[in-house]
């Protein structure tokens, strides 16, 4: 086949190839995909890149350097960094069913037909030279390739003739077969839009494989390249020329308009777009694609005009020619295809959308204002015909203009598009934030502008053609020089920026100025309010209800001659089912009825002509095109007061409410929605998914931990079905909502959140402190045993130490006591036997000495036992005359001595404390008042307080000042006045404070100098009744123990002597023995029984318990013993109590001891007789 055949059947097979996509694209499944692809509309927005882009920007590039960038700047700072602009105007024009470009400038300003057809005109006056530029960039290219090829393929030439034609009339064919297949405009043409987006990246891979071809095949790298194009002057001027500001300015904001502007632009950003979201995706994808595409651009213009000498390649064609200078008719053939995909894709979309507009805005109006309404049944199939047509007369025009433009440069052509296209611009961005504009203004400034633009931009081109002689541009019209096109007013500025400043001021100045000159209708008020959101509250409109005098049957059947007969009762049935209402068609149609007929009908031919189309149905009844019209916008402001009121109502209720379609998109909703669930403004809008809802919250962990799907399906499932009221936390925030769903009539749901935070609050925040409170007790329990484990060695050998130092104390103790206790034994037996004299009174002050010294060893264990907490306290419940009784007996003798009376008041009161420890602080207080009274008495009793008993105990002693009240609790402190009276160690009231601190009773004083004092001791009172106190058994004294048996056993001999001679002295038979088999042989040789057992505890074979446990055995168990020891361990004293022995502490002092032993004589003498 010969080589340009090959062109040839590789641009048809590349064309035949969109078909196919298309095709595909329309299928069922094939529209889910694309609606879920994430680079579908990203890619769409790229047929921005047109053959200017892939052509015409390498052409400008070897001619003006780094001017062509500004093309891309421009959309790049829209769609980049105005992403919200974008997003609003999406959401405006999904709210009111927007069509096309014109259809929402018109919607802006009050449906105004004239401005809708105005928008029209001037879309496709600037558009069909862009359309021609792309008829130009292909033929040129095929042109191209053919002649590079050689003269051997004049077949092809002839046999397709005008290459232009036939590139024009393939693209028609195909925006008809996949343009317009619905008469819905606003619904989605999927398969159109995927061949658009297959395109953008066909060209992508085109110019970059070109690029890579040319930078590193070619010349070896870019920074070879840049070296070989600064070694020449003419080529370095691309890299080094000084730039135009103005111009760059110019083009920037020309292309800033334009990707919103041009009639294909708006068709793909706003018209096909599904969601939000996808302009946030786009709004960094998009400007990536553009960095991509111009990346190669200046290497490739620096190549071209190093490798063809001026003059003999057009710039514009350097894409193609390069790779076929290089011998690769493969990558020329790839260029091609790329430049072909730029050119038809802009083509096709462009034609449909400038064919929406004909049909919509030209053709109905027209048709309805000269026939008042059009004849046939089936309107929709006749302007799906009318929107065929005008394809074809578009792209045939286009034709025309390519054929009569000359030699004009893409770059140029392209500029003069964007400079038409931006006239719409004051009453497009105006309309968005001015409120004031009318219709009459935008129509005034956008024919001014047009006006200007054609005057000062296309009639140069035509100029440039040869259609128009020069003198025009160098001396103006009629020799005015004041008028030249392009010196307007003799502004002396590039050609360029001259047009684009004249065209737009002036545009702007008339829009200004006719908006002003009258007050806006109310219809533009009220679309104002609705592209111009105002803060105020909404304030009741000027309307009456009028009756419509239209019934359903009418309203109905003219919509379906539009949309047709399923698809407007489908729409009809839907509206009555939302509404609970029945529809009859003899009935008469409210305003609401009214403004959804319009709504749908703006889908098919925009919000200009469906207003017209009612309005002609409804002057048939009022015989007035101005009531007709009057009552369509009475009705449109009724249901927006309506709206707004409800709105404002909603906004005052505390609950957040919020209504989602079937589509679980949100429809409506209140403040306190968006507050209460913490949603950024640009995601309370209309459209918000239920899952972008729920996903925004889910990836700020307002949910808690877990993978965002997880969370969001749980949540989605359980908010669109969940009949119930359920809670649904924010832990983050720290609140929780009481959420209630209820299914709408037909499809949809209702949504209220109440933040019933406050009435779970105490409930969590005890759940929230049992929690803290575990974990606070693990991490203590973790730190314990840390330190536990830290501290387990330093505490064995601290009680190794301990039990070392209890050892050497109970060792010491007994050692030192032993002799002790011999010698007071020994002096008590003197004492007693002496007559008087002075031998008594050295007897007397040797026993004096030992008692003190006994009383010191005594005092010093006890403090240290009750200082290091080795004595332990055994508290249990018993009666205080039981003790009293033991100290009277104890304290009695004593007392006589001294000639005081000793009292004891009984008392039936049972306490609770520790009763070995108990009595000892009784006793040093008992035996201090008996000490420091010199005359008069001592009472000792108890009193109830409440549930405590206090234990006082009086004195008439020598009482103790004030001042020195606190000090007398210290160890070794004594009064003067005390020391005189009676000898003393001043340890007493210190065990006593600090038995009463080990047991935490209370310990209080009051004294009076030279009266005497009062000590007591407070603690708790026990409720168990005990029998009363009878009188005290009268023990008859029978002076000595005469008749008594005492058995002593003790391991030194020296007691043992001590012993009997006290004993003996108190007329007690005394048996000695050093161990228990001594004891037995003792009693065998006596032949007597023991009456009582003295045993002292440390013996060398054995124990003293064991001894009397073994001599009880043997004499009877019945026989009272007293251990004798210097051992004052709590197990030894539990288990002599338990065996009931008595303790006497060494060293043993002979009054308790013959106490002991004359109550037990008495009570033995008494059962005998």
């Amino acid at each position: 086949m010969p080589h340009g055949w090959v062109a040839v059947a590789v641009a048809l097979g590349y064309i035949g190839m969109l078909f196919l996509v298309a095709s595909w694209g329309d299928r069922g499944r094939a529209r889910e995909r694309r609606r879920r692809s994430r680079l579908i509309y990203p890619l769409s927005l790229a047929i921005y890149c047109t053959s200017w882009t892939f052509f015409g920007s390498v052409g400008l590039a070897s001619r003006s350097g780094f001017d062509f960038l500004a093309i891309y700047v421009g959309p790049i700072l829209v769609i980049g960094l105005a992403s919200p602009l974008v997003t609003r105007i999406v959401r405006l024009a999904k709210g009111q069913n927007i069509t096309s470009i014109a259809d929402f400038i018109a919607a802006r300003h009050g449906k105004n037909q004239a401005v809708a057809a105005t928008v029209a005109v001037i879309a496709i006056a600037g558009t069909i030279p862009y359309i021609a530029l792309q008829l130009k960039a292909v033929s040129s290219s095929l042109g191209t390739i053919l002649a590079e090829i050689g003269p051997g393929n004049w077949s092809a030439h002839v046999l397709l003739g005008d290459i232009a034609l036939v590139v024009a009339l393939s693209m028609a064919a195909f925006a008809i077969l996949f343009g317009t297949r619905h008469i819905d405009a606003t619904e989605h043409q999927d398969g159109l839009i995927l061949a658009v987006a297959t395109e953008s990246l066909v060209k992508l891979v085109a110019f970059l494989a070109v690029g890579v071809f040319v930078t590193y095949g070619m010349f070896g790298g870019p920074a070879a390249l840049f070296t070989r194009a600064l070694e020449r002057p003419e080529v370095g001027r691309v890299l080094t020329g000084e730039q135009s500001f103005s111009t760059f300015a110019a083009m920037t904001l020309l292309a800033a308009f334009a990707i919103l502007l041009l009639p294909r632009q708006f068709h793909v950003a706003v018209v096909e777009n599904n969601s939000e979201a996808e302009v946030r995706r786009a709004a960094w994808l998009f400007p990536l694609y553009l960095v991509l595409i111009n990346l190669f651009v200046v290497p490739i213009a620096l190549a071209g005009l190093m490798t063809f000498p001026a003059g003999t390649v057009d710039g514009d064609m350097y894409v193609l020619a390069l790779p076929l200078a290089a011998g690769s008719r493969t990558l020329a053939l790839v260029a091609f295809v790329g430049g072909l995909s730029a050119a038809t894709a802009m083509v096709i979309v462009e034609s449909v959308a400038l064919a929406i507009m004909v049909s919509n805005d030209l053709f109905v109006p027209l048709v309805l204002r000269r026939r008042g309404s059009l004849s046939t049944a089936n309107v929709g199939a006749v302007l799906l015909r009318v929107r065929r047509f005008a394809i074809l007369g578009i792209l045939l025009l286009a034709y025309v203009y390519h054929r009569s433009a000359g030699l004009a440069q893409l770059a140029s052509i392209g500029l003069l598009s964007f400079a038409a296209i931006s006239q719409l611009a004051p009453a497009f961005f105006g309309g968005l934030f001015w409120r004031r504009a009318t219709a009459r203004g935008a129509v005034a400034g956008m024919v001014v502008g047009f006006l200007a633009w054609f005057y000062t931009l296309l009639l140069p081109s035509f100029v440039e053609a040869g259609m128009i002689g020069r003198s025009l541009l160098s001396d103006g019209p009629l020799g005015i020089a004041m008028l030249r096109p392009e010196a307007l007013l003799g502004l002396d500025l590039p050609p360029l920026v001259h047009g684009v400043v004249v065209s737009l001021g002036l545009n702007l100045f008339a829009y200004v100025a006719v908006s002003l000159r009258r007050a806006p209708s109310a219809i533009e008020r009220l679309q104002a309010d609705i592209f111009v959101p105002s803060r105020i509250s909404p304030s009741a409109p000027s309307f009456r209800l009028w009756r419509s005098a239209v019934t359903v049957g009418e309203l109905t059947a003219t919509v379906a001659r539009y949309l047709g007969e399923d698809r407007t009762r489908s729409a009809f049935e839907g509206f009555a089912v939302s509404r609970r209402i029945t529809l009859d068609p003899k009935h008469e149609a409210d305003f609401q009825l009214l403004q959804h007929a319009e709504y749908l009908l703006a889908s098919a031919i925009g919000a200009a002509s469906s207003r017209l189309v009612l309005s002609l149905l409804l002057r048939k009844r009022l015989m007035s095109t101005k009531a007709a019209l009057k009552l369509l916008d009475d009705a449109n402001a009724a249901i927006h007061y309506n709206r707004e009121i409800l709105q404002t109502a909603l906004d005052h209720v505390r609950q957040g409410i919020a209504v989602f379609s079937k589509d679980l998109a949100l429809v409506c909703w209140n403040r306190q929605f968006g507050e209460l669930l913490d949603l950024p403004p640009a995601l309370v809008r209309v459209g918000t998914t239920l899952d972008d809802v729920l996903r925004f919250n889910a990836a700020k962990g307002a949910f808690g931990p877990g993978e965002v799907d997880t969370l969001v399906r749980e949540r989605a499932a359980r908010y669109a079905t969940c009949a119930e009221p359920f809670l649904e936390r924010f832990p983050s925030r720290g609140l929780i909502f009481e959420v209630r769903v209820a299914q709408m009539p037909g499809a949809g749901f209702v949504l209220t959140l109440t933040d019933i935070t406050p009435s779970v609050e105490a409930a969590e925040a005890l759940e929230r402190a049992n929690d803290e409170l575990e974990r606070r007790v693990r991490e203590r329990t973790a730190e314990l045993e840390r330190l536990n484990a830290e501290l387990a060695e330093a505490k064995a050998a601290a009680e190794n130490a301990n039990l070392s130092k209890t050892r050497f104390l109970a060792a010491a103790s007994h050692d030192i006591l032993q002799p002790l206790n011999a010698a007071r034994l020994y002096v008590t037996s003197l004492v007693e036997r002496q007559n008087g004299g002075e031998e008594a009174r050295l007897a007397g002050n040797v026993d004096a000495s030992l008692e003190a010294v006994e009383e010191i060893l005594g005092a010093l264990l006890d403090i240290s036992r009750l200082d290091t907490g080795a004595m332990k306290t055994e508290i249990t419940t018993f009666a205080v005359d039981e003790m009293f009784r033991q100290l009277e007996v104890e304290f009695a003798p004593l007392a006589r001595e001294k000639s005081l009376v000793l009292t004891f008041v009984r008392s039936r009161l049972v306490v609770r404390s520790d009763r070995r420890l108990l009595r000892r602080l009784v006793r040093n207080l008992v035996s201090n008042a008996i000490k420091y009274t010199e005359h008069g008495r001592v009472l000792v009793g108890c009193r109830m307080r409440g549930g405590e008993v206090r234990i006082d105990v009086y004195d008439t002693g020598i009482g103790i000042a004030a001042a020195s009240q606190r000090a007398i609790f210290e160890e070794f402190h004594r009064l003067e006045r005390g020391a005189m009276v009676a000898r003393g160690l001043g340890l007493g009231l210190s065990i006593v404070e600090r038995i009463a601190r080990v047991l935490d009773h209370t310990i209080a004083l009051r004294s009076e100098v030279g009266r005497g004092s009062r000590f007591s001791v407070t603690l708790p009172r026990a409720v168990v009744a005990v029998p009363e106190p009878g009188e005290a058994p009268v023990l008859r004294s029978h002076g000595h123990l005469v008749g008594s048996v005492a058995l002593c056993i003790d391991n030194e001999p020296t007691i043992l002597d001590g012993m009997r001679t006290l004993l003996s002295g108190w007329g007690c038979e005394v048996l000695k023995a050093p161990d228990l088999a001594g004891a037995m042989a003792a009693v065998e040789q006596a032949a007597r029984l023991p009456t009582v057992l003295l045993v002292d505890y440390h013996l060398d074979d054995g124990n003293g318990i064991d001894a009397i446990v073994a001599l009880r055995r043997r004499y009877g168990e019945s026989l009272p013993a007293i251990l004798l020891t210097a051992d004052r361990t709590r197990e030894v004293r539990e288990l002599a109590h338990t065996l009931d022995i008595r303790i006497l502490n060494k060293p043993v002092r002979p009054a308790p001891l013959r106490a002991q032993l004359t109550q037990w004589q008495a009570l033995r003498v008494a059962a005998a007789e």
